[in-house]
């Protein structure tokens, strides 16, 4: 009896896509396009801004790839934030505009829904991706921040602070934010006392670096916001006809 000896070659196993020359090839040209869609949905939203030129917004690219902004606001007519200039910075993604930006001021103000320490906006789309929506653009997310900047929201603060003291003395907290960051004006108020002598309360401050700011209320601070957990405040697109009177 003989015995017939059949060799079995076993093909070698394909390399995964992502490993193969292929798959490599196909990973730097999916993050072309998305960088691409992302430069041409900023560059659409540019545009967007500079035509509507909304009162007290300004934004620019700092990166070539226009990733990188910084951007100034003031706050709405009749607030004690308007004419106080803010920068801020916002950091976008090669996948914008299916997830929001990072985004951070340069000048903290002593608000009640913007953290003292990071400097970040509590707003319920920025903080949370499932909340973001792709019809939000450049400028409906500054248009959020000048309505958050001149209408703070006192449920969950990230500053407790400063919402405590909004709370109880809305006047008091109205000269400090002058103090820090305006020109001294003249409020209304039943206080003769503050009136004999107002650059005792109000100084005329163009800028104020966050070390000054710092040394001002960690004096006073009773408490600080977790780095683990933040509640985001319930601001979004949706309230800026109900705000945005110019």
């Amino acid at each position: 009896m003989s015995v017939a000896w059949v060799w079995r070659v076993t093909p070698k196993p394909q390399t995964l896509a992502s490993e193969s020359p292929r798959g490599a090839w196909g990973q730097i040209l999916c993050c072309l396009i998305m960088h691409c869609r992302a430069y041409f949905l900023l560059e659409k939203d540019f545009l967007e801004l500079k035509e509507n030129n909304y009162p007290g917004i300004a934004a620019f690219p700092v990166s070539e790839d226009l990733l990188e902004w910084e951007a100034e606001i003031e706050g709405l007519q009749n607030t004690i934030w308007h004419g106080l200039p803010f920068q801020l910075t916002i950091n976008f993604t090669p996948e914008y505009n299916f997830v929001p930006p990072t985004v951070k001021f340069r000048t903290i103000p002593f608000h009640p829904n913007v953290d003292l320490y990071t400097g970040r906006p509590c707003i319920d789309f920025l903080d949370n991706p499932d909340k973001w929506s792709t019809s939000y653009t450049l400028s409906s997310i500054l248009l959020t921040l000048q309505v958050m900047l001149s209408n703070p929201v006192l449920e969950n603060p990230v500053n407790l602070e400063a919402a405590q003291i909004l709370i109880k003395n809305e006047h008091m907290y109205s000269l400090i934010v002058l103090r820090l960051f305006g020109q001294p004006v003249q409020l209304k108020d039943d206080n003769p006392e503050l009136h004999k002598d107002p650059d005792k309360f109000i100084r005329s401050i163009k800028v104020v670096s966050f070390d000054d700011y710092y040394k001002t209320w960690s004096g006073i601070a009773t408490s600080k916001p977790t780095d683990y957990y933040r509640t985001p405040c319930k601001m979004t697109c949706l309230i800026l006809q109900s705000f945005h009177s110019y």
